[in-house]
């Protein structure tokens, strides 16, 4: 009778573990994130009205770096001040990135603890359970979410450069949205992660601002730097198990709150979280060094002290990513003389060639990225060269961000 019991109650564990993993989708392999996006409050300018978003579905397509078979999606309520409730959730193909239509054959719901809607406490995210779902590398792919109310704060990332349409009523797994509204942000949703088969699969995060968040680059057209970078990790057999995670926001400083937190605040979650990171691209700091003298110029011992706390703030990046086994690679301070905003003078470049000397120095990261010498103007490298101006003379175009992309060595990835 003992034995008999114990037959049963092992059947019957063994039948729990089937229906879990049929929910949950294949499980063996390693997960890296596929795409990403860094979280902050959004501006009053790039919030969306409390009223568009009470029973409203957001369908918000991204482009995926590394393929799988199975994937997971992060929705986030980070910044947010109440539980937000997530009534459906849905992934499928998207025709167009700048269209709001999918192919209704390809929608799919994820779930979340086996179920369909989720509940995301306050200044929290969550993962859906993992779902056999076949993406192809660079491929594009539409999440669709309803919200039966508004965030009390909102979280996103104002810096998509991606289309996002949202409606009333829920529309989750509608073909089209003919009628929807449009806006160039995300909202609430932080990361696509694959799962990879790879044994070297593995992810690399790009920290940064707006030169790695893409101002200056194509609105649907994913030719930011980390884009670039990820087309040629894909096109290469070495490295093509390799997801790229973009974190970088627009206006985003090493030291302070400017949009966003700084990047030592949210070093955890936009790095340290990502799923399968290995490597670590720190490409921060023209921020700092443009704000200092913003409005006045800064004494000498202003500038100097800068400086120094720029240098510290990177020893520490690269402590706390050694201390979790991350490879870290600076990259140096791409030019901005000429630029209205900051209208840097000869003190402001001379802090910047002293904070790119020491990125370029041995013994301070694993290695170096030149983003300065892949876009500087070799007659006058204080500015960037004018092919790669978006005009402003701080960012880059698209040309401009594919000659930093292809400047990146993928052998950096094969480590």
């Amino acid at each position: 009778m003992c034995i008999f019991a114990a037959l049963v109650l092992l059947l019957g564990a063994a039948l729990s573990v089937a229906r879990g993993a049929a929910q949950s989708g294949n499980t063996s392999g390693n997960w890296i994130v596929s795409w990403g996006a860094s979280q902050q409050i959004p501006e009053p300018q790039n919030a969306l009205p409390a009223e568009d978003l009470r029973d409203a579905t957001l369908r918000q397509i991204v482009h995926l770096s590394a393929g799988g078979a199975t994937l997971r999606v992060h929705l986030s309520n980070a910044f947010g001040t109440d539980a937000l409730h997530f009534t459906s959730v849905h992934i499928a193909k998207p025709i167009s990135p700048a269209s709001a239509a999918i192919d209704p054959a390809t929608d799919k719901p994820l779930t979340f603890a086996g179920k369909a809607d989720v509940l995301v406490p306050p200044g929290a995210e969550f993962v859906s359970d993992p779902i056999d779902y076949s993406v192809a590398p660079l491929s594009d792919l539409a999440v669709s979410f309803h919200l039966d109310a508004a965030p009390a704060r909102q979280t996103g990332h104002p810096g998509s450069r991606s289309t996002t349409y949202y409606v009333h009523g829920d529309s989750v797994a509608t073909a089209n949205l003919p009628d929807a509204k449009r806006i160039e942000h995300w909202y609430l949703f932080a990361n696509v992660d694959a799962l990879s088969p790879a044994q070297d699969a593995a992810t690399v995060v790009a920290l940064g601002d707006s030169i790695t968040d893409g101002h200056g680059a194509t609105t649907n057209g994913n030719d930011r730097w980390p884009d670039v970078l990820a087309r040629r990790l894909q096109a290469d057999a070495a490295t093509h198990s390799v997801g790229v995670s973009n974190q970088g926001i627009g206006g985003n400083h090493l030291l302070t709150d400017g949009l966003g937190p700084n990047a030592l605040a949210r070093f955890d979650r936009d790095v340290l979280a990502q799923a399968g990171v290995k490597w670590l691209i720190v490409f921060e700091g023209v921020n700092d060094l443009g704000g200092l003298t913003i409005k006045n110029e800064a004494p000498e011992a202003e500038h100097a002290a800068l400086v120094a706390r720029i240098l510290s703030a990177y020893q520490q990046i690269i402590a706390r990513a050694h201390a979790h086994g991350i490879r870290v690679y600076g990259a140096t301070i791409t030019p901005y003389e000429g630029n209205d905003y900051y209208h840097p003078d000869t003190r402001n470049e001379a802090d910047r060639q002293a904070v790119n000397a020491w990125i370029r120095a041995a013994g301070h990261f694993d290695a170096v990225i030149d983003f300065d010498a892949a876009i500087h103007d070799p007659q006058h490298p204080e500015r960037i060269l004018p092919a790669y101006d978006c005009g402003d003379h701080l960012h880059p175009g698209p040309a401009g961000y594919k000659a930093m992309g292809e400047s990146v060595p993928l052998s950096l990835f094969t480590k």
